[in-house]
């Protein structure tokens, strides 16, 4: 059954395909008339029936009405033969009555025309009720109409109650039939307006036949030919009819197809001359380019843009959504349907990280190809640069302001904590305490004074500038780091303990960069440990040595009873930018300190920093630095200069330029 359907649906589709553009619209056309024709027929038909339906629901009602004042005191008084002899009276002398039913105040039918059922009070016996509504008796004056559809046709039911003295006595149920005249009517107007609707069809389909056999042929024939010029065959050529009014317009299109074949000819030289220069011009550009069709299809690709995407020469042709990579795709596909669509006009601009193995950075510039009235849409332009090294630059800028702003602030904040102590408390502070804040605010000072000297020194930062490593006693940089944090541990109510071993060696480090790691140390076991916590610095003699130097180690442990670092955590946090609190985002933090931690300790010092931590328990860091080893200092002539800077490194570093200046008035 479907195939046979599937078959009517094809031949039909073709037959109405043979078709002329005139012959569809003129019967698109009659199909229109003849629907608002009929249209409008049946809706004057609908009317008709639906003002003698109303004509009918009025009638019943006034029937019902005046029946029912008739019968009334006949049922009031219960005079049932009476009511019979005149309800088959009246039902016999009017034909517009189909039944009359009457029911006691309780909806029970005790009589009825043209059937009437005596109740026998028996197990066999059915009772007939009439369901009404609880308010029905109230209604005299507007009894229930309705009607209903019957297999002997429409019939108005009137259901009117009956009231006898001011009481109601039961209901007269009253059955009308339709007005015939008005039937009759409608239905004639129907067949006639069925009858004329086909009539015009037939017509319709008479004339398209005819019109197929006699004209279609000649103009689906210049048809195929118009559709084989706009492909580019231009040797295209139609066969003239004998006779007709398609003859002029069919010589005219052989006529149009020969000069057309001749301007091909002429022209193919010139596209191909201008299409070879404009190849050479973009393959000496050095970003890469690219033109797409409105398909998205590659019509020119340079040498730039093949060796960034990795793409072979033979790239043309190809769908650039499909030979681009897939984070160009994800990023491209929208732009590229919005101005496929002209939604996107200006053009987009792109950057693009792409992934392994390419791995790079790229700028992908949109731009509409227009044509020469600036109005339909040519192509899409792509121009992509390389700009893997200022993403690198960037990259590296936004880190190095990082570490600078994690370096100057914790100077800044205990110069500030320290002077507003001294503001607000200086009176009630004893002189011992005063000098104390005044000494460690202007060590601050000095430290943060040195940090901006690293900032300014950046292309020595960026190098590989080294710090120099001379002896240092670990007992100042750690007593100073203490009283640094004593406030803020004050404030949280954490205990500070430092537990230096007596007699400790001296050390080889940098004094600036070992307080500054203490200092960071100590500055997130401060952050993640809560009141009441304990927070030690530990230093002393190990039995290991450098294997490099075979020079013994001092260990410096920073423990905390802090919340602990999870295990999975553990593996990153010397990264930059990782924060533990980043996982609860309750504390602040760049995540860099730790990041600085490890590269003064394993960059500068040539130490490695390590870390246990358990969850809930706390954390201990620690690293080692070696002990100073004393090296003779050479007196050669030849080495003057170098002896005069050790020996200013070791007394005071505050005369190393006097040393400097002396040395070269003596070379001179």
């Amino acid at each position: 059954m479907l195939a046979l359907l599937q078959t009517v649906r094809d031949i039909l589709t073709r037959w109405w395909s043979d078709f002329t553009l005139q012959t569809k619209l003129m019967a698109i056309a009659t199909l229109v008339v003849s629907l608002v024709m009929s249209g409008l027929t049946f809706w004057a038909v609908d009317t008709i029936q639906s003002d003698a339906q109303v004509n009918d629901t009025r009638f019943g009602s006034d029937l019902g009405l005046l029946l029912a004042a008739n019968v009334a005191p006949l049922v009031g008084e219960d005079k049932k033969s009476d009511l019979a002899s005149f309800s088959q009276r009246f039902y016999s002398s009017t034909a517009s009555v189909r039944y009359m039913i009457y029911a006691n105040p309780d909806g029970e039918i005790y009589f009825g025309i043209p059937f009437n059922e005596v109740e026998v009070q028996n197990s066999l016996t059915i009772k007939r009720r009439i369901q009404l509504p609880e308010n029905f008796s109230e209604r005299m004056d507007l009894p229930m109409v309705r009607q209903h559809l019957t297999p002997d046709g429409e019939v108005t039911d009137v259901f009117v109650p009956l009231l006898y003295e001011g009481k109601y006595v039961g209901v007269l149920a009253l059955g009308t039939n339709p007005n015939p005249a008005t039937i009759a009517s409608s239905n004639l107007t129907r067949d006639v307006t069925t009858a004329v609707f086909v009539s015009i069809w037939v017509m319709v389909i008479l004339g398209a036949v005819f019109n197929a056999l006699t004209i279609t042929k000649p103009i689906r024939e210049l048809l195929n030919g118009v559709k084989n010029i706009a492909k580019g065959n231009f040797q295209q050529r139609v066969d003239l009819p004998l006779g007709g009014e398609f003859l002029g317009l069919m010589s005219s299109f052989n006529e149009m197809a020969e000069r057309l074949e001749r301007y091909e000819e002429q022209n193919i030289d010139e596209l191909t001359s201008e299409k070879a220069k404009l190849e050479t011009l973009v393959s000496t550009i050095a970003d890469g380019a690219i033109l797409l069709d409105t398909d998205f299809q590659i019509v020119l690709a340079n040498s730039t843009a093949k060796r960034i995407f990795d793409w072979a020469d033979t790239i043309e042709g190809e769908n650039a959504l499909y030979a681009l990579p897939t984070s160009v795709q994800s990023e491209l596909t929208r732009p590229l349907y919005q101005i496929a669509r002209g939604e996107l006009k200006e053009g987009a601009e792109f950057t693009i990280t792409l992934p392994e193995p390419i791995y790079c950075t790229i700028r992908i510039l949109l731009n509409t190809v227009l044509d020469g009235t600036k109005g339909n849409l040519r192509g899409i332009a792509m121009t992509v640069q390389d700009i893997t090294r200022e993403a690198e630059l960037n990259e590296a800028k936004s880190q190095f302001i990082s570490n600078v702003s994690h370096e100057l602030r914790t100077p800044l904040f205990n110069i500030k904590s320290f002077i507003e102590t001294l503001y607000e408390y200086g009176d009630a502070l004893e002189p011992e305490q005063r000098q104390e804040f005044l000494e460690t605010a202007n060590r601050e000072t000095d430290r943060l004074t040195r940090l901006v000297n690293d900032v300014l020194d950046l292309t020595r930062l960026e190098s590989s500038r080294t710090y120099t490593l001379d002896a240092l006693d670990l007992s100042p940089a750690i007593e100073q780091t203490l009283r640094t944090y004593q406030l803020n541990a004050k404030d949280k109510e954490i205990e500070l303990v430092q537990d230096i071993e007596p007699n400790l060696p001296i050390v080889m480090g940098s004094y600036d960069l070992i307080v500054q790691v203490l200092a960071n140390l100590v500055g997130n076991a401060m952050k993640f440990t809560l009141s009441g916590g304990r927070i030690a610095i530990r230093a002393y003699l190990t039995d290991e040595f450098d294997p490099a130097s075979q020079a013994q180690q001092v260990r410096i442990e920073i423990a905390d009873t802090g919340i602990g670092i999870e295990p999975d955590a553990q593996i990153s946090i010397f990264e930059r930018f990782f924060r533990v609190e980043n996982q609860v985002h309750t504390l602040e933090g760049t995540g860099l300190g730790l990041s600085i931690v490890r590269n003064i300790v394993q960059e500068k010092h040539r130490s490695k920093v390590h870390l246990v931590s358990e969850v809930g328990t706390g954390t201990t860091f620690w690293f080692d630095l070696n002990v100073y080893q004393e090296e003779p200092l050479r007196h050669d002539s030849d080495d003057e200069k170098d002896y005069a800077l050790m020996m200013a490194e070791q007394n005071d570093r505050s005369n190393a330029a006097e040393a400097i200046v002396e040395l070269q008035a003596e070379t001179v």
